[in-house]
């Protein structure tokens, strides 16, 4: 198992560089440009936009900026003060209308508007500054808006195994029942019905109407820094965890009955039963188990589903997490936090297909990897 695993963490490496090519490729070409976040007056003399391009390193080549934001500018410096070590200018000068005569005057030499300092590469684990928050930390902004998107995403994945597994179960050993057409023309439903069209629907009923639960945020305003325990907050969790959820419920449940009408009609269910055995313990110890294999294949990238859906769903009830961040950070054209969004999610794609492997042996202990 630990060299399959091995194995296939370096084979993902290739795939990873591919996609930060194709991301890279796709960011550079779209319309606007970098420069539209950094210079958002349109009246932007030509000259002052071209300084900002080459200031921001969108001037070259693509080639050569995609080698400067993968493996860090290290290999353009140049000793330009003859004491022997390599280095190189970060002054900002960028122009603007100082004395209100419709023309854009220089900032004076040496004014820096970002902090200075030698870009390392995402290799290195440096994804640059970005454009909309003054030059702070693309890593440190995503930091700051992980947990809330582990939050969300990890009550909606349990929330969907906990009611999707047993439900798809049920419908298989009551098949052609009143449980089994209901869950599944609920299924359909919850599948066809935008994510964002049900929460809006939940916050006018439950929030704007009868005025059980908040209609938006993370944690109460009147709180000052810091987020208190989960368990204090927990009618803000409600109505995102349960929109986020439904798909997965709906997909665990009808691929749960699938698998287990399969496992049902085998000869060892026919022989438990025939030993005496619990219908319960027929159906959930022997019948359960060999029926969440298939499933297996969606437990894997399920946080990256997840983390996808909840770009939607944390954008409508404004939760603080990634995935609004990372919509926020497209419409603001903050290309460092885009790319940075694109290739955590790339990364956690590749793990989540290397999981759904691991979970094969883990729940059939007749599969090894050798």
């Amino acid at each position: 198992m630990i060299k399959y695993t091995l194995r296939r963490l370096i084979q993902a490496i290739p795939t990873l560089f591919g996609i930060t090519i194709f991301s890279y490729l796709l960011m550079a070409l779209s319309p606007g440009g970098p420069t539209a976040a950094l210079a958002i007056d349109p009246r932007l003399p030509p000259a002052v936009r071209e300084r900002t391009e080459r200031l921001a390193g969108v001037n070259e080549p693509i080639f050569v900026q995609y080698l400067i934001w993968l493996t860090g500018d290290d290999w353009m410096r140049v000793d330009t003060d003859g004491d022997g070590k390599a280095d190189r200018s970060f002054l900002i000068d960028i122009g603007y209308d100082a004395n209100g005569d419709g023309d854009y005057d220089d900032r004076e030499l040496g004014e820096e508007i970002y902090p200075p300092g030698d870009k390392q590469g995402i290799i290195r684990g440096d994804f640059g500054d970005s454009f909309a928050y003054a030059g702070r930390d693309v890593l440190q902004l995503v930091g700051e808006r992980i947990p809330a998107t582990l939050e969300l995403g990890i009550s909606a994945l349990i929330t969907g195994l906990v009611i999707g597994v047993p439900i798809g179960i049920y419908a298989a050993v009551k098949k052609g029942g009143w449980f089994d057409n209901s869950t599944r023309i609920l299924a359909v439903v919850f599948n066809a019905i935008p994510i964002f069209w049900l929460a809006l629907i939940l916050i006018l009923i439950f929030g704007a109407r009868l005025d059980l639960l908040p209609m938006a945020g993370r944690t109460p305003r009147t709180i000052g820094t810091g987020i208190p325990p989960i368990y204090e907050r927990i009618e803000y969790l409600i109505l995102p965890t349960f929109v986020l959820a439904t798909g997965a419920i709906a997909v665990y449940s009808r691929y749960m009955r699938a698998s287990m009408l399969d496992v049902i009609n085998q000869d060892y269910m026919r022989t438990a039963q025939s030993k005496g055995l619990s219908t319960r313990k027929v159906w959930f110890q022997h019948g359960a188990r060999n029926a969440l294999i298939p499933l297996a294949t969606f437990l894997g990238p399920a946080i990256t589903n997840l983390l996808s859906g909840a770009a939607i769903t944390e954008t409508v009830f404004a939760w603080p997490g990634l995935g609004r961040f990372g919509v926020t950070s497209v419409i603001g054209r903050d290309y460092p936090v885009v790319m940075a969004v694109v290739i955590i999610g790339a990364v956690a794609t590749l793990l989540g297909y290397i999981l759904s492997d691991i979970l094969y042996a883990l729940i059939d202990p007749r599969i090894r990897f050798d």
